[in-house]
């Protein structure tokens, strides 16, 4: 039977205004809102619907719950909205929606590629405050697609880092040093976020090497209830309730 998380707390019900309170520019593309509210009842791998009236609403990974933290990568016409945003502008949220990442292994690979790294921080935090040992690797398509590098240094947390091109780190994919490590035996888990290509990637290693893994499945999510039916996984599940993070065990 599957477990559903069902929203609680402040933004549980009806969407409710947030103002921004900072924005850091990631990359060209890629922007961190701060916002003036916490969600404390959130956990890492968890997503809200963001709404902006007379636009749109849109589902977004939660980079961090205190404060409610998105990173925003500008690839349409609602995140080129929110990059249009300044420093006191309002954002409305109802949340947060979907499964979380869970405890899993003593010394998990955390694996994020693009701007699915956004949330890892958060769980790598989450996971040291239990005493598990995460390594992280980061993967982007140039040195300029590489980001969050300095949070999880700041923790103490290794990072290894690849790039398409080479331009920074190991040349290739992030799934690369992940079956090393895997081979070493100095992970025994995977926590994953990223374009599917990656996430398949990292489906086969874990079978490979009978090892469990969460990974979180991106897809466009309309009503976050389980409702319209437009996040359907290709198993048939419902990403907004049965997700984003699905778990698997060899």
């Amino acid at each position: 039977m599957v477990q559903l998380f069902r929203p609680a707390g402040r933004f549980a019900c009806t969407p409710q205004p947030v103002r921004i309170k900072q924005i850091i520019e990631e990359n060209h593309r890629i922007k961190s809102f701060f916002f003036d509210g916490d969600l404390p009842e959130a956990k890492p791998g968890q997503f809200v619907m963001a709404w902006l009236p007379r636009r749109d609403e849109k589902p977004f990974s939660l980079a961090d719950n205190v404060p409610l933290t998105l990173t925003v990568a500008n690839v349409g016409p609602f995140s080129e909205a929110m990059h249009e945003l300044k420093v006191g502008s309002t954002v409305w949220f109802r949340g947060p929606f979907g499964r979380p990442f869970e405890p899993l292994g003593r010394r998990p690979a955390l694996v994020g590629g693009g701007y699915g790294v956004a949330p890892l921080a958060w769980l790598a935090s989450e996971q040291r405050a239990r005493g598990q040992n995460p390594i992280a690797i980061i993967g982007g398509r140039s040195k300029a697609d590489v980001i969050g590098v300095e949070k999880f240094e700041e923790m103490g947390v290794p990072v290894l880092i690849t790039t398409n091109d080479g331009s920074r780190g190991e040349a290739g994919l992030a799934s690369a040093p992940v079956r090393r490590l895997l081979e070493n035996r100095e992970v025994d888990s995977i926590c994953g976020v990223g374009p599917h290509g990656l996430l398949h990637a990292l489906a086969e290693l874990a079978q490979q090497y009978s090892v469990p893994a969460q990974l979180s499945w991106e897809a466009y999510m309309g009503c976050a209830i389980g409702l319209c039916g437009m996040c359907e996984h290709e198993d048939g599940s419902l990403l907004c309730v049965e997700g984003p993070v699905r778990q698997l065990y060899f």
